[in-house]
């Protein structure tokens, strides 16, 4: 019996790094370690909720009422700490969303593996996997994508024919801050923008579009 557990955390931590690897490669906060981890560790927990404790009960078994869904349960409460974590709030952009619902679903894949479960975890890792890429592909004419522009410059009017060019880019401007710094040479404007883009639009392609204006100065695209 052991060496079907074996092999159950084996199977487990294996596709738990194939969904990290996906995650690795688009440079996100969890990658193929800390998807590993999880699939491992929930498949470990399914394991000791399924088993740990049968030679506890075995004997009790008119005294102890026996739930073997009682541990794995609290993996998917204890893992909403580590999906947190990947979260980022900065401005008015939320960063982090699709890896924490990646960990999530791989410590469900876990916790089927660890239940036995060999073909669900196996489908759920491919159904995962078509969700983070397969389905970006598709929509990807759709989806949009938020960016953190900052830039200065010492002319007014650039602020507004940067505003509609964004506009009529397949850009849309979702938020806007400027503010005036007093310098030696006059009045120096500071603008932090959120931009939404189409997916397939880089951020090399905005920076492309402020190079444009002279006076413009970027400072951060994110």
């Amino acid at each position: 019996m052991t060496g079907e557990f074996i092999l159950r955390l084996f199977v487990a931590a294996i596709l738990g790094s194939v969904v990290g690897l996906d995650r690795e490669y688009r440079a996100k906060e969890a990658g193929y370690r800390t998807h590993f981890l999880v699939s491992l560790g929930s498949a470990l927990m399914m394991i000791i909720s399924q088993y740990g404790f049968i030679d506890v009960v075995s004997g009790h078994l008119d005294q102890i009422r026996y739930d073997p869904g009682r541990v794995a349960a609290q993996v998917v409460t204890g893992i909403g700490f580590i999906g947190a974590g990947t979260i980022i709030l900065q401005r008015h952009i939320v960063r982090g969303l699709t890896t924490a619902a990646g960990i999530w679903a791989t410590s469900g894949i876990g916790l089927a593996i660890g239940a036995g479960m060999y073909w669900l975890g196996l489908a759920a890792t491919v159904l995962t996997l078509i969700g983070l890429e397969v389905m970006g592909f598709f929509f990807k004419s759709v989806s949009m994508k938020s960016s953190l522009v900052e830039f200065s410059t010492t002319k007014k009017e650039t602020l507004s024919a940067l505003t509609k060019l964004f506009n009529s880019k397949d850009y849309v401007v979702v938020s806007y801050q400027v503010e005036e710094k007093n310098t030696i040479d006059g009045i120096l404007y500071i603008v932090s923008l959120i931009i939404k883009s189409k997916r397939n639009n880089k951020d090399g392609h905005i920076m492309e579009l402020l190079q444009n204006f002279e006076d413009v100065m970027v400072t951060r695209i994110e």
